[in-house]
């Protein structure tokens, strides 16, 4: 097979499968359509595989058109690939979590009524992703940004019939439209711009336009920062960057395979994905970099801080993620962004396994979500147990764990970077560490340690959300035919097994790639960093191994808010769960703030929804009922009566007043033309 059939068998394995899945599931069966798009999502996997060892081992940047789909004046927009590291590593990424998401699915959703409509949702999830990751043009990368939104709205929403799943699917396809509104403006811009979509010709005259100022009466902006936040406006909607955030939790009302697929290695990290492919250009703009770096802060700190009063497993694990994509942001912003993508690799596997850990937690429990109604399941589920703590452990950045390597990289690339705004970025990014570990281990210590409270479980009052989605077309009992009675046990090998395959990355990918991939020279031309932004090029003068990189940490601050974090949880949880208690009751202000949100769905429904609603009602009111049917309508029609009444009583049909008239016309006629 050559290599270009190869590069067009990576994503369209997965849609076979999808369209196999959803058009023709119900002859298929249950079992052969889980093994379809099983079998060929692994296809995707190892055809990726292959053409990572090809690249790896010298083969040249491939980076052409394989369809032309239309062609407009002088702009052809194409459908094309741009097989480089940067592309290799997402696709490896990408089919390898969908791979274990996919087995995972069998054991999750075995009863559900929509389970081949599930497999098909998430095949063709995986061919969005990668038609996003493999693009080489502006436009194929719009259609898989796009897909990718519309098939998550698929899969938040799948238990349509649950009211809370409807809502929430609905929030993430408004709030990403409002990113995407932004993305499509810079889309338009490049092209207005460079006259071309394509990357290649856009980044290679970018330099060449880094003076250009934007068209915009009595403003002063620079067009490649205008371009350069537009685009990024797009990526805070795709990967949940505040103020845009808002959806992400609540995307958690969808069955948990697809939390982990979309929160963990795909839909989320395309933002950053595109940042970095888009190097070239951001480079040019430090009040891009500046902006990026800002909004990253901002996330990865004031979302953590709403983990630590959430009480639903899989809420904890969503603020989990919008904190980490906030670092991985700010890495961009300090253009490390080999950092990021690093971050983003590691990120995915131990992500994903504690997503699909909480869904094992969850079925365990029969669907009760509230940690506080569990403990003590370390006895009874050692699997989930063990490989919960290898994902809380590199997600806190315990060292010799993947996470320690790519987040503490970060520390240090935002603290060598002199943009505006890194001083913020680096204080919260450390705060951050704290308030990681804090929660990861109050999570942690309340499902699996101490006193079992699962016997006090009261589904109608805890927030039992998977509970519900059984009500409501998913079912009348949980997949494995429990109801609500008996103590829990280990899930089965479909479930427990790709906890075990992702464990073993999320402890060893980090110590293994960090020289080759940050310092090695590993993205090669892929990714362009200018050298007026040389913290990177400095980080690699201190670095002398992984293992030195570890016995170093033992000497900095972040380590040690990392032990405190989990020091503080073990003692509020374990041993003190009144102070807690206590500190709610103490700054009650302070947790109300933090348990709305911060008010923003609240200011989000007010100000938007609201004003939307006002302004319609307005609209509806005075434009269509006064002013179209009052006015314009029913006016116009009052008008040709009065008239015609006027004009009715003219025809009397006596033919000495239609004589009279005539006179009267003549008299009037020659006075005027006398006259004038």
């Amino acid at each position: 097979m050559s290599m270009q059939n190869l590069y067009l068998l990576v994503p369209l394995a997965p849609l076979v499968g999808a369209v196999a899945a959803g058009l023709f599931g119900k002859c298929l069966g249950r079992a052969w359509s889980h093994r379809i798009t099983i079998a060929l999502v692994a296809v995707s996997f190892f055809a990726s595989l292959a053409i990572f060892r090809d690249v790896m081992a010298g083969a040249p940047v491939f980076n052409a058109p394989v369809y032309t789909w239309l062609t407009s004046g002088d702009t052809s927009f194409q459908v094309g690939f741009l097989i480089d590291k940067l592309t290799v590593t997402m696709m490896l990424v990408v089919t390898f979590v969908s791979l274990m998401v996919h087995i995972y699915t069998i054991g999750y959703m075995q009863e559900d009524p929509g389970y081949q409509r599930f497999f098909s949702y998430i095949s063709l999830f995986t061919f969005s992703m990668l038609m996003l990751v493999m693009a080489n043009n502006f436009m194929q990368l719009f259609f898989g940004w796009e897909a990718v939104g519309l098939v998550s709205y698929l899969l938040i929403g799948f238990w349509y019939k649950k009211e809370t799943a409807i809502y929430a699917n609905l929030k993430a396809f408004l709030v990403n439209r409002v990113g995407d509104f932004g993305f499509l403006l810079g889309i338009g811009l490049v092209l207005m711009v460079f006259g071309t979509l394509d990357y290649a010709a856009v980044f290679a005259n970018a330099a060449s336009h880094a003076g250009d100022m934007a068209p915009i009466p009595g403003m002063s902006v620079n067009l490649l920062s205008a371009i350069c936040i537009l685009l990024f406006i797009g990526a805070m909607g795709k990967s949940a960057q505040f103020p845009l955030h808002v959806w992400l939790p609540d995307s958690m009302e969808g069955p948990t395979p697809i939390s982990a697929l979309i929160h963990a290695a795909t839909m989320v990290t395309a933002g950053i994905f595109m940042v970095s492919r888009m190097s070239p250009l951001y480079e040019l703009s430090d009040a891009a970099l500046s902006f990026v770096m800002v909004i990253g802060a901002i996330t990865a700190l004031f979302m953590g801080f709403l983990g630590i009063i959430q009480n639903d497993i899989k809420r904890v694990v969503a603020y989990s993620t919008l904190s980490q994509l906030g670092y991985m942001t700010v890495a961009l912003g300090a253009s490390a962004y080999s950092v990021a993508i690093f971050h983003l690799m590691t990120h995915a596997f131990f992500k994903a396994l504690l997503f699909l850990a909480a869904g094992s937690v969850i079925i365990a429990m029969h669907h009760n979500q509230d940690i506080r109604f569990m403990g003590g399941l370390k006895k009874y589920m050692p699997i989930t147990w063990i490989t919960s703590l290898i994902g809380s452990l590199a997600l806190i950045g315990t060292p010799f764990f993947s996470g320690f390597y790519s987040k503490d990289s970060i520390i240090e690339a935002v603290a060598l970077s002199d943009l505006p705004g890194s001083g913020f970025a680096y204080f919260a990014v450390v705060a951050g560490v704290f308030v990681t570990a804090f929660y990861s281990f109050r999570m942690y210590f309340l499902v699996f340690h101490g006193k079992e409270r699962f016997a006090d479980t009261h589904h109608d009052d805890h927030g039992d959300h998977h509970a519900d989605a059984h009500d409501d077309g998913h079912g009348e009992h949980d997949e494995h035919g429990h109801h609500g009675s008996g103590k829990p046990h280990e899930t089965p090998w479909v479930v427990t097994l790709p906890l075990i395959l992702l464990a073993i990355p999320s402890v060893l990918i980090g110590f293994i790639a960090i020289e080759p991939m940050l310092y090695g020279g590993y993205f090669g031309d892929a990714i362009f960093i200018s050298e007026r932004h040389p913290a990177l090029h400095e980080m690699r003068h201190e670095f002398h191994g992984a293992f030195a990189m570890t016995l170093h940490a033992l000497t900095t601050l972040p380590l040690w808010l990392a032990i405190a974090g989990v020091a503080s949880a073990a003692y509020f949880y374990l041993k003190r769960p009144d102070i807690p208690a206590a500190i709610q009751k103490r700054f009650q202000g302070i947790y109300t703030l933090l348990d709305n949100k911060y008010y923003f769905d609240r200011f989000n429904d007010w100000f938007f929804a609201g004003g939307a609603r006002g302004a319609s009602r307005f609209l509806w009111k005075f434009g269509d009922v006064k002013l179209i049917d009052g006015l314009m309508v029913n006016g116009s029609a009052k008008l040709v009566g009065m008239l015609s009444g006027v004009v009715r009583r003219v025809q009397s049909g006596y033919i000495y007043h239609y004589a009279f008239s005539m006179i009267i016309g003549v008299f009037v006629l020659l006075t005027v033309r006398n006259w004038f």
